[in-house]
C-alpha cells in the first residue's frame, strides 16, 4: 500500500510530486551547484574573488524573495510565481556554462553575473515554495515528511555530486577539461526542468487572509520571537561564511585534493546527513524541534576547529561524518520552526524578510572571511611554540568556530517550542541520538528512560517506539 501523507487527497498527491521534485532538484545542486567555486578556480579565480562568487549572488538574490512577495500578492497565486522563477533558473544554467568559455577574458564577471541570475531565479520560488508547503503538510507530521524527502534529496544529491567528481576527474589531465563541467552543468539544468514539472503538478490551495498591510505586519513583528529567531539564524549563517567559501578552496589548492578526494570529502557529510534525518525528524516531532535546534546549534561550532588538526584526507573524512550528522539535525530543525512560529497567511512576507536578513549575513561573513584570509599569519607564536599549519586559512577555521559559538550561547536559549511536546532531558537526547536509549534502560522500567507504549507512541504524531534500540 502507497504511503499516504495526508488525508487530503490532493494534498497527498502534491506532497508526493514534492518528494520527486526535492530528487531531481538535489541532481542539479549536488552534481552542478556543488561545482560553481572549482569551476571559478579553472578560471583561476583567487581566495578573495571566491568569496564574493560565494556570496554576493545569494545577496542579491534574496532581494528577490521581496519582489516575488509582491509578484504573488498581484497573482494571487504562488504555483506561478513559483513555475517563473524555475523556468528563469533553467535557463540561467546556459550563460553559465557557453559564456565562459567563449569569452576567458572576462570569465570571472560572466560567471558572478550569470550567478545573480540563477540565485536570483531561486528566490522568486523560496518564500512562495515555503509558504506552500506549510499548508499542504500537516502540522504533526511535518519533522517526518521533510526528514523523508531530503533523506531521498541527500542519497539523490550523493549520488550526483560522486558522478561530478569522477566527471571532473576524467577530463582533468586533457586537453579537454572544460567539457568536464559543461557535462556536469547540462545534466544540472535538465535536472532542473524536471524539478520544474513536478512543482507545476501541485495542487495551490487558496491563501487566508491577511488582515494587516505589509507595514503594519513588520511593526508588529519586532520584538516577537519570530524576529529573534531571524536575527539568530542570520548571525549564524554570518558565522558560517567567514569560513564556509573557502574550503573547496584549502581542499584543492592548499592540500592538492583531486576532484575525486574532493567529492568523497563533501559525499561523507551528505551521507551522514542521509543516514540520520529520520532520527533528527521523529525526535523533533515527538520532542520538539527548539530541542534538535539547540543540540545541533551548539555542536556544530566545533567543526571548523577540528580542521585546524590535520589535513590528512581520512581525518578530514571522519570530521565531516560529524558535520553531516549534526548540520542535517540544524538545517531540518530551523526549517520546521520557521512553520512553528509565524501563521500561514504571514509566512510569505515574513520568509522573505527572513531570507534577505540570512543573505546580508552570510554576504557579509564572506567578505570578512575574503579580506582576512589575506591579512592571517602563515604562523603564529603561543606560549613559546609555534604555530604554523598548512594554510594560514585554517585561521578563518577558527574564527568561524568562535563566532558560532557566541551565537549560540547568545540566542539559543531564547528561542521558545511553540507545540506541546513531549519533555526530554538531554541525556535522553544522548542515548536516542546514539540509539542506546533502551540497552542501556534499567530494568523494572524505573530511571530516566521511560517506556512508552507502541499505542501511546503512535497518539503522539508517531514517536518512536521504545522497544527497539534505535531510532
Amino acid at each position: 500500500m502507497a504511503r499516504r501523507y495526508s488525508s487530503n487527497p490532493q494534498h497527498d498527491r502534491s506532497l508526493k510530486h514534492s518528494l520527486r521534485d526535492g530528487v531531481a532538484f538535489s541532481v542539479m545542486t549536488g552534481g552542478g551547484e556543488s561545482y560553481f567555486s572549482a569551476f571559478a578556480l579553472h578560471f583561476k579565480a583567487t581566495v578573495a574573488e571566491v568569496g564574493v562568487l560565494s556570496s554576493l549572488p545569494p545577496l542579491i538574490g534574496s532581494f528577490f524573495q521581496l519582489l516575488s512577495v509582491t509578484i504573488g500578492r498581484q497573482l494571487g497565486n504562488r504555483r506561478h510565481v513559483i513555475m517563473l522563477g524555475a523556468g528563469v533558473q533553467v535557463f540561467s544554467w546556459l550563460p553559465l556554462t557557453l559564456l565562459p568559455i567563449l569569452y576567458p577574458d572576462r570569465a570571472l564577471l560572466i560567471i558572478l553575473l550569470s550567478l545573480i541570475l540563477f540565485y536570483a531565479a531561486g528566490n522568486l520560488v523560496t518564500p512562495q515554495w515555503t509558504s506552500l508547503m506549510g499548508d499542504l503538510v500537516p502540522e504533526r507530521s511535518r519533522g517526518r515528511y521533510f526528514s523523508h524527502r531530503s533523506r531521498l534529496a541527500s542519497i539523490t544529491g550523493l549520488v550526483a555530486l560522486i558522478g561530478g567528481g569522477f566527471i571532473l576527474q576524467s577530463f582533468t589531465d586533457s586537453l579537454y577539461a572544460i567539457a568536464g563541467f559543461v557535462s556536469l552543468f547540462a545534466v544540472a539544468a535538465v535536472a532542473r526542468l524536471v524539478s520544474a514539472y513536478h512543482m507545476a503538478c501541485m495542487v495551490d490551495p487558496p491563501l487566508p487572509r491577511r488582515e494587516k498591510p505589509a507595514r503594519d505586519w513588520l511593526r508588529a513583528w519586532w520584538g516577537t520571537p519570530a524576529l529573534r529567531y531571524t536575527g539568530f539564524y542570520a548571525l549564524m549563517q554570518f558565522s558560517v561564511a567567514i569560513s564556509g567559501p573557502f574550503f573547496t578552496v584549502y581542499m584543492l589548492r592548499d592540500l592538492d585534493f583531486t576532484y575525486v578526494q574532493f567529492m568523497a570529502n563533501t559525499a561523507a557529510s551528505v551521507l551522514a546527513q542521509f543516514l540520520t534525518l529520520r532520527m533528527w525528524g521523529r525526535i523533533g516531532d515527538a520532542f520538539g524541534h527548539r530541542l534538535v535546534l539547540a543540540c545541533s546549534g551548539f555542536l556544530i561550532p566545533a567543526i571548523p576547529a577540528l580542521w585546524l588538526f590535520s589535513g590528512d584526507f581520512w581525518y578530514l573524512l571522519a570530521v565531516q561524518v560529524v558535520s553531516g550528522v549534526f548540520w542535517g539535525g540544524f538545517t531540518l530543525s530551523a526549517t520546521n520552526i520557521l512553520y512553528d512560529l509565524v501563521p500561514s497567511a504571514e509566512r510569505v512576507p515574513y520568509l522573505a524578510s527572513h531570507n534577505v536578513s540570512v543573505g546580508i549575513g552570510t554576504f557579509a561573513g564572506a567578505l570578512l572571511g575574503g579580506g582576512l584570509s589575506t591579512r592571517l599569519p602563515d604562523a603564529i607564536t603561543v606560549g613559546g611554540h609555534v604555530l604554523e599549519p598548512t594554510s594560514a586559512l585554517v585561521w578563518l577555521f577558527l574564527i568561524s568556530a568562535a563566532a558560532r559559538l557566541a551565537v549560540a550561547i547568545g540566542f539559543l536559549s531564547r528561542i521558545p517550542e511553540t507545540r506541546a511536546v513531549r519533555p526530554l532531558t538531554w541525556r535522553g537526547l544522548a542515548f536516542r541520538i546514539t540509539g542506546l536509549r533502551r540497552c542501556l534502560r534499567p530494568r523494572g522500567g524505573g530511571g530516566e528512560i521511560a517506556r512508552v507504549s507502541a499505542g501511546e507512541g503512535a497518539k503522539r504524531g508517531g514517536a518512536e517506539d521504545a522497544e527497539s534500540c534505535g531510532t
